[in-house]
């Protein structure tokens, strides 16, 4: 998709960093923030440069082209929407090389009203994301000088569809309220596999989409903690960890929440993968400043002096950084949406003859997943379920589900 290799492996990796601050549930898009840091970089110097650039995984120099290469392979593929967006004030006067580069599909104005102006800005956000976001994650005050935001915004139908049941779990917490379960089965048994990382075992599914964009399901080892299943599906997509996909699989319980069975039928029948997940519609907000030294923010954020001499003459600081995310998993696709935006502040029993293999999959307990491009293995959200949609009265007795 015109994206180089180094670019892909610099925003997983950033992802896989971001994977490890500890948190709860959450949802977050390092591909929605690693362009807009790679422009500030470009505008950056001193120690801002150098912490930028140490955030980014490539030089400072690089990095304005890096992200207009990135964002054009990511607004080519099909179901992803990518937006740049700058606002200034009027009397900020930017580097004529740096706002071209910037490549921005707008560059509105501030008008100093800044409840005018932010409804202009949850405008563009509600529209940009197709109103899964409709808050542009960004403070203003008196100071504010710029603002510079990314929405990215991805969907996908499955290529094979789940049917909706009630969730059967042994896990407390679901199984205290009931959950919104997803089912299917498939002849696809290599959609699975199971990897041996440094923290532990980890069973991956892969759900694709019609689109090329797919959703990577990760169950860890029960003592594992998030930022190791998350890290582990970046290592495994880098290919640091090899899996042993469903058809090599031995019999018995293989991998966390899978188990490999010989069955006896009364007629031929092929292997087939039996999956059990569940559906869940997450929101998260980040404040990107408190991860500060992750994003390498570290010096940027001091206001005492300015820092992006190559954006403006006018002495800059980053003011907020903030990032809003959702993501939905159903029994028909998926859709996920990032809004990041940074503000530069001034600154300083029959006859059974025949076998066959069942594999069954289930993810009845927290578990991490990886949205992506397919072809580039492009990280576009990533996230951790610890809080599935309950399950509706649909009146399944009725329906003989139960």
């Amino acid at each position: 998709m015109g994206v180089a290799t180094a670019t892909v492996r610099a925003v997983n990796e950033l992802t896989a960093r971001w994977a490890g601050v500890p948190e709860g549930g959450t949802v977050f898009s390092a591909a929605g923030v690693w362009p807009l840091l790679a422009h500030l970089a470009d505008g950056a110097a001193g120690e801002a440069r150098t912490e930028l650039a140490e955030a980014l995984g490539i030089d400072a120099g690089q990095a304005a082209g890096a992200a207009r290469e990135l964002l054009a392979a990511m607004g080519a593929m099909r179901g992803l929407d990518t937006a740049l967006g700058l606002w200034t004030q009027r009397t900020l006067e930017l580097r004529e090389e740096w706002e071209a580069g910037l490549s921005a599909d707008v560059h509105g104005v501030l008008t100093g009203d800044r409840a005018a102006d932010h409804r202009a800005l949850d405008a563009w956000t509600a529209k940009r994301t197709g109103g899964l976001i409709d808050r542009m994650p960004v403070t203003l005050t008196e100071d504010s000088e710029m603002v510079l935001a990314s929405a990215l915004t991805m969907r996908t139908q499955w290529l094979s569809p789940f049917t909706e049941v009630p969730l059967e779990t042994a896990y407390e917490p679901w199984a205290a309220e009931p959950r919104l379960g997803l089912q299917r089965s498939s002849a696809v048994l290599d959609r699975i596999g199971v990897a041996d990382t440094p923290g532990g075992h980890v069973t991956e599914l892969k759900v694709l989409g019609n689109n090329a964009l797919d959703v990577h399901l990760l169950l860890g080892e029960e003592n594992m903690k998030p930022r190791q299943v998350l890290e582990a599906g970046v290592g495994i997509l880098a290919g640091r960890y090899p899996v042993v996909p469903g058809p090599l699989l031995p019999y018995g319980d293989v991998g966390p929440g899978l188990r490999v069975e010989k069955l006896r039928n009364t007629r031929p029948e092929p292997p087939w993968l039996e999956v059990t997940t569940v559906a869940y519609d997450m929101n998260a907000s980040h404040d990107l400043l408190k991860l500060h030294r992750l994003f390498g923010l570290t010096t940027a954020r001091d206001r005492s002096r300015g820092h992006f001499p190559g954006i403006s003459g006018f002495p800059l600081a980053i003011g907020s950084a903030e990032q809003n995310t959702r993501a939905k998993f159903g029994a028909s696709g998926f859709e996920a949406a990032a809004v990041t935006a940074f503000s530069a502040v001034a600154g300083g029993l029959p006859d059974l003859r025949y076998v066959t293999t069942r594999i069954s999959a289930v993810f009845d307990r927290p578990f991490g997943f990886l949205a992506l491009h397919r072809h580039t293995r492009l990280v576009l959200t990533a996230g951790w379920v610890t809080d599935p949609l309950p399950c509706p009265e649909y009146g399944w007795e009725d329906e003989g589900v139960l």
